[in-house]
């Protein structure tokens, strides 16, 4: 007997990255976390925490987490919405606008792959437009698919690009529903595209504490838009979707922008680094924008390479998919991370 939809049971889950438990002596260079710790004034928040935090209800609407957004970002606090990670921010907003096939899921590829997971869950159809190999945003595609959400990764993965603003710009004016410009990576970035909720009310930038803020586990995100599109989107949001300790912490971490910006800061000199040193080994290394470089091994040997690492402790991420299977996505880590990685590539070529 099936217990499940016929679109449940069809579908394939998403499947994670690998998570090893803390403390094993394994490299991680494959879920693109932060390798520097979170601020020290969120950790001194979670030290302290008093018991009382735990016995009620969170406020449903994080709003000294906004208050925090709002001194940060310099956006209205009613233009916020906070949520479990910005996948749950991805979710409610697809649940709430898309069904069907009149009302599409629309978005490059290759991207963020829970987009099309998503999709199934709602029953939505989903529209994968190809991006060319230059990886140019293909506007005039994704406008003649009609979404009800188009959906931009910019930064990108796992590419690693970022959409000039212009044409999302461009894409907000001629889209006909809502334009989510999913930001995860921004705090690696040189610029971003919050600006545009401004000019555009189906515009909504999305976020996330997991890569900037060194909070993955935390499971905090938030989304920015004018009021009048965020005003759906709470109608399907859980009541209490973010619990009280990440309000608490988020909210310390969001205070402390210095930290952030400093550990962003070692991220990106550790990316041009590590794109060097790989390029002098034999392969070929998009330039990046996140927090990790999209590389081509030398002599078709990605899975090989992923396989070996992960025997020799150092976990990076392959995708056994169309136009990818021969690349490799791999994390930035520390210097002294990164320096095992290339000593291990090494063995392995020579």
């Amino acid at each position: 007997m099936n217990y499940f939809r016929p679109t449940i049971a069809l579908m394939e889950g998403y499947t994670p990255g690998e998570q090893p438990k803390p403390g094993t002596p394994i490299i991680k260079l494959n879920t693109n976390e932060n390798p520097y710790p979170p601020s020290p004034l969120a950790l001194e928040v979670l030290r302290n925490l008093d018991s009382e935090w735990l016995r009620r209800y969170p406020d449903p609407y994080s709003r000294d987490f906004c208050s925090a957004v709002s001194a940060a970002l310099g956006v209205p606090k009613d233009w916020i919405i906070v949520t479990n990670g910005s996948d749950d921010l991805l979710n409610i907003l697809i649940r709430s606008c898309a069904e069907g096939k009149e009302r599409k899921v629309v978005y490059p590829m290759p991207s963020y792959v829970l987009y099309r997971t998503l999709s199934a869950l709602q029953s939505a159809e989903a529209i994968e437009v190809d991006y060319p190999q230059d990886y140019q945003l293909p506007i005039d595609r994704l406008v003649a698919a009609g979404g009800a959400v188009t959906l931009i990764a910019t930064p990108n993965s796992p590419s690693g690009h970022i959409v000039p603003l212009e044409d999302l710009r461009t894409l907000a004016r001629e889209v006909s529903g809502i334009l989510a410009i999913d930001e995860a990576y921004v705090d690696f970035a040189d610029y971003s595209a919050l600006s545009l909720v401004e000019e555009f009310d189906n515009v909504i930038i999305l976020r996330t504490l997991s890569k900037g803020y060194s909070l993955a586990g935390l499971r905090l995100g938030f989304g920015i838009a004018n009021p009048k599109l965020l005003s759906g989107l709470f109608k399907v949001k859980d009541s209490y979707n973010v619990d009280a300790i990440a309000i608490l912490v988020g909210t310390a971490a969001m205070e402390d922008q210095d930290h952030k910006n400093s550990c962003a800061e070692k991220v990106k000199r550790s990316r041009f680094l590590l794109k060097k040193d790989l390029e002098q080994i034999g392969f070929a290394v998009r330039d990046s924008q996140g927090n990790f470089l999209l590389v081509t091994p030398p002599n078709n040997k990605a899975e090989t390479i992923y396989q070996y690492l992960k025997e020799n402790n150092i976990l990076v991420r392959y995708f056994n998919l169309p136009g990818l299977n021969d690349k490799l996505r791999i994390t930035v880590g520390t210097g002294e991370q990164n320096k095992k990685l290339l000593q291990s590539l090494d063995c392995f070529i020579y």
